[in-house]
C-alpha cells in the first residue's frame, strides 16, 4: 500500500499526517488555520489522495510550515522507490477570473518556482506571503520539482484555491501507476 503516517513534535508544534495515495480524495484536516484546512482539503479531493492532518501549535505560521514539512515527507515515503509511477503531472485550472498552471516532477530533487501574485497581506486567516513558502516547503521535503504560476486573476482567495486544486490534479497524475520500472533513464529516482 502506498501510504504513510508521520508525526512531528517540536517546542512550537505537534503535527500528525496520514496520507494514502490510492484513496478516494477524502480529507480530515484540523490545523487551527481555517484557510489552510480549506486548501489541503482541495488538494486531497483533486489528487484522489486520502489525507488526515491534525496539528496544533503556538502560532499559525509555525503550524502551517510544519504541516507542509510532514506532508512532503509523507509523500516521499508513500512513493517508496517510485516504481511504475507516471512521475510527472500538470494542470491548468480556472476559477472564475483566475487561471493557474501547476507542473510537478517527482524527480527526487526538491525545487520550486512559485509565483502567486497575491495582492493582500492575508488570505482569510493565513498570511499571504506565507503561501509561496508553504508550497516551497512541501516541494523541498517531498523531494519533487514544483512550478506553480498564477497566469491571471484578481481575487487572492481564488488564486490560492486554484493553485491547490491544480497541485492536487498534477500530483494525482504524477503518482498514478503507468506500468513497470523506474521512470528514469538513470534507473533510479
Amino acid at each position: 500500500m502506498r501510504k504513510c503516517r508521520l508525526k512531528r513534535k517540536t517546542a512550537e508544534t505537534e503535527v500528525e499526517v496520514y496520507l494514502k495515495l490510492d484513496g478516494g480524495g477524502e480529507a480530515e484536516v484540523e490545523t487551527g488555520v481555517r484557510f489552510l484546512d480549506h486548501l489541503l482539503s482541495h488538494l486531497a479531493k483533486h489528487s484522489g489522495f486520502d489525507l488526515r492532518v491534525k496539528a496544533r501549535g503556538d502560532v499559525g505560521h509555525h503550524v502551517a510550515e510544519d504541516v507542509m514539512i510532514v506532508m512532503g515527507q509523507c509523500l516521499e515515503k508513500a512513493l517508496g522507490n517510485k516504481e511504475g509511477i507516471r512521475r510527472m503531472g500538470d494542470a491548468i485550472v480556472p476559477m472564475d477570473e483566475t487561471l493557474v498552471m501547476v507542473s510537478v516532477d517527482l524527480s527526487g530533487r526538491g525545487y520550486s518556482s512559485v509565483e502567486l501574485r497575491l495582492r493582500g497581506k492575508k488570505v482569510e486567516d493565513l498570511e499571504a506571503d506565507l503561501l509561496e513558502h508553504l508550497l516551497q516547503t512541501f516541494a523541498q521535503n517531498g523531494r519533487f520539482n514544483l512550478h506553480a504560476q498564477v497566469l491571471k486573476g484578481r481575487n487572492d482567495h481564488h488564486k490560492a484555491e486554484a493553485v491547490f486544486k491544480a497541485l492536487g490534479l498534477a500530483l494525482g497524475e504524477a503518482c498514478s501507476k503507468r506500468g513497470e520500472g523506474i521512470p528514469s533513464t538513470k534507473g533510479v529516482l
